[in-house]
């Protein structure tokens, strides 16, 4: 059987227990490459086939679970497997091949940035909704973009969007947000090298022009509610 098992967002200690032993009993491990925190693949016996499939092109990808689909196969995907991870296209051809698979769950990068900053999502009179999406050409025109952001009462979460932010800049404003609501970047969420960038949809892109990797987008007046709460603890401790 298959296992795929979303390893979180970069944290090695946040896989799940049920994922930890699926890796501790797994006879082959198909993982995606940096994406998935080395220490991981510490915890496999030895003799586990251990391989990356970055490099492997689709074919190869599918010829390399056909030949070890009789084994205890582990597929790692970071965060949770049921965003961004191709997973849908697996279990089709899964599926195609009669291949019996199980998918344990991961804490996915939006749930990780939301622990390091320390903000809640869904807050009365503020938020009950939490909107996750990507902002890319290929994926979701300006069109559909207006459509999501007139969604004003909402929690943003932005996957793989750091090269188009400027898009989301403009479309905010053609919709009336305010140049001051908050739009905060979290680059490699829960990572031991993990850096956050505070600031508005106004000054954002500046501050985060640098970055070449990994990074999620927070946006919303959320964000607001949370600054407050940081400011009247502030005013208690001292």
């Amino acid at each position: 059987m298959l296992k795929f098992v979303g390893v979180g967002p970069g944290d090695p200690e946040l896989i799940t227990v049920k994922g930890m032993r699926a890796l501790q009993e797994a006879e082959v491990v198909l993982y995606t490459g940096d994406l998935v925190p080395k220490e991981l693949l510490t915890w496999c016996k030895d003799g586990t086939l251990i391989e990356s499939s970055v490099e492997m092109s689709y074919e190869n990808f599918y010829s390399f679970i056909k030949e070890h689909s009789h084994k205890k196969f582990v597929r790692l995907h970071p965060g949770d497997s049921s965003l961004f991870s191709t997973i849908a296209k697996q279990v089709k051809f899964l599926r195609s091949e009669g291949i019996k698979f199980e998918v344990i769950p991961g804490v996915t990068a939006a749930f990780g940035a939301a622990a390091s900053v320390g903000v809640e999502y869904t807050i009365p009179d503020v938020s009950q909704t939490l909107i996750i999406s990507r902002v890319e050409e290929q994926t979701l025109n300006s069109e559909a973009l207006e459509k999501l952001l007139s969604n004003k009462n909402s929690s943003f979460v932005f996957y793989l969007s750091l090269r188009l932010i400027a898009k989301l800049k403009n479309t905010a404003y053609k919709l009336g947000y305010s140049k001051t609501t908050p739009c905060w970047v979290v680059e490699r969420a829960t990572w031991a090298d993990e850096k956050i960038y505070k600031g508005t949809i106004e000054d954002i892109q500046e501050k985060i022009s640098h970055i070449k990797g990994v990074a999620l987008i927070m946006f919303g007046e959320y964000l607001s509610q949370q600054v407050i709460i940081e400011s009247h603890l502030h005013a208690k401790q001292y």
